[in-house]
């Protein structure tokens, strides 16, 4: 992106400039008045729909005054967000109360004991709910304490979980209780008298959690499993496809079946290090508001294969700056899930308009949308002038959608064998495997895949199926999110 900026000032903040500070005062306007016009100065500006809400339109409010007053009947800041966005078709925006910690999130740094989780109902009794471990996080407490992919849970404090109560159980304030867990039997399982106390601390994991070659068929198969597309690891994600191209890998295999998303840049990347033969093509293609469109230059909506690597603070200090270990692949194999999100799948369309992109697993999400962070500062960046410290409320609205270079996307999700070649195959809560290892289910099947040269579009291999509700990386602040930060797109 250049930074090449044109100035835009809204009608609103034109008739706000008219208003004299005495009458702001006059008012009294209180922190809460303060957080409710920066929600809505925020959504007005950058939100995607913008012009279909009306409380949004640029004339809605002639004065603060009226501004305050409306949204004084609100009870909470979280109430005025809400009642401002375009649901049902806005599925993920969202207003934090502590933007430190969404920050964190972004660089996989949550409050956690460890424990990356699924919930499924039960079989029979379809209000209850049981946990299956999908992995533990290095150095955690649960890793301390031998908790294992695969080993299912019920109950929560004595409590049996249900679709009523898990929320509360496993994502309140608490940051310890005990677990206790249960053998599958069939979907509907059975308590097995083990129990275990957990702590949660802040725990940063690092979303490379394997990656290796392996040998099938006097084949070299490089195999990424990578949870979030995280910035500060973006070097190491590099370091990850030097030691692949030193190892002169025939084919690649990336799973994102537990990767909710994250960095638009970093998807970017990624591609960039699977292909190399594409530098400065289209990778993918953002559309806007209506006025931020106007705001700006159109090649700032664009993003590119890169063989660079450049990132930057906030501070516009260099943090990462160094070539990208490039494979020149024509194909590679993604694996996916019910859980694969945002820039999972931004990676995988905009790669699909270039090479051949093979997928295993389930329908993914379908976010084709991203977003930002706003704060509340003139210019509702971090960065700012008069950045307000009388709260930590940030904004997380959805502001752009994506597609490849040839426009497309999947806001349905990418289904295996009919949006892209592959095979639907589920996991087995009963046979999850070890991650990594050449047996486990998914991995085995696409080592399959690619050994046979099979790409069928319509084979479907299902095992256990049952209601999955809810995930734990859903519970963190940046869940489901496929940032756009660092960019030159200017508002205001």
């Amino acid at each position: 992106m250049k930074n090449i900026f044109k100035t835009f000032i809204l009608l609103a903040l034109f008739t706000f400039a008219s208003c004299e500070k005495t009458e702001i005062d006059a008012m009294q306007n209180t922190t809460q008045d303060d957080i409710n016009y920066f929600i809505w100065k925020g959504l007005n500006v950058y939100y995607f729909w913008q012009q279909d809400v009306p409380d949004l339109a640029d004339d809605r409010f002639t004065t603060f005054d009226d501004l305050y007053t409306y949204f004084r009947d609100f009870s909470s800041p979280e109430t005025v967000f809400e009642s401002l966005l375009n649901r049902p078709e806005d599925r993920f925006s969202v207003i934090v109360d502590d933007y430190v910690a969404l920050e964190n999130s972004f660089q996989g740094l949550n409050l956690s004991n460890g424990i990356e989780f699924g919930l499924v109902r039960y079989k029979t009794n379809t209000s209850n709910v049981f946990g299956y471990v999908r992995y533990v996080v290095p150095n955690s407490d649960a890793a301390s304490k031998n908790i294992v992919r695969g080993q299912i849970f019920t109950s929560i404090n004595g409590q049996q979980l249900t679709d009523t109560n898990f929320s509360s159980l496993l994502f309140s304030s608490n940051t310890s209780y005990s677990m206790g867990f249960a053998d599958y039997n069939d979907g509907d399982p059975v308590q097995n008298g083990t129990l275990v106390t957990l702590q949660k601390t802040d725990l940063q994991e690092n979303p490379i959690a394997i990656a290796k070659v392996v040998e099938a068929n006097n084949q070299k198969i490089g195999y990424l499993m990578y949870n979030q597309f995280a910035r500060n690891y973006d070097a190491e994600l590099n370091a990850a496809f030097a030691n692949f191209k030193s190892e002169n890998i025939d084919d690649l295999i990336i799973d994102l079946r537990y990767n909710p998303g994250g960095s638009v840049q970093t998807a970017s990347y990624l591609g960039s290090m699977v292909t190399g033969q594409f530098t400065d093509q289209v990778y993918s293609k953002e559309i806007w508001n209506d006025k931020i469109l106007a705001a700006n230059p159109s090649e700032n909506f664009i993003n590119n294969f890169t063989n660079q690597i450049r990132n930057v603070d906030t501070n516009g200090n260099v943090i990462v700056d160094e070539p990208i270990n490039s494979l020149g692949l024509n194909r590679v194999y993604i694996i996916t899930s019910s859980n694969t999100a945002s820039a999972s799948e931004l990676l995988m369309n905009a790669l699909s308009a270039y090479i051949d992109v093979n997928v295993v697993g389930t329908t993914t999400v379908g976010k084709q949308v991203g977003s930002i962070t706003l704060y509340d500062s003139d210019n509702l960046r971090k960065t700012g002038a008069n950045f307000n410290t009388d709260h930590n409320y940030a904004l997380q609205p959805l502001v752009l959608e994506i597609t490849n270079k040839n426009n497309v996307n999947f806001p349905n999700g990418i289904t295996p064998g009919t949006d892209l070649p592959g095979i639907v195959l589920t996991e087995d809560f009963d046979n999850l495997g070890t991650l990594g290892s050449v047996n486990e289910p998914l991995l085995s099947r696409t080592i399959q895949y690619i050994i046979t040269g099979s790409k069928s579009t319509s084979k479907i291999e299902k095992s256990n199926v049952f209601d999955e509700i809810y995930d734990s990386k859903m519970a963190t602040p940046a869940s489901n999110n496929m940032q756009s930060e660092g960019r030159s797109i200017v508002g205001f």
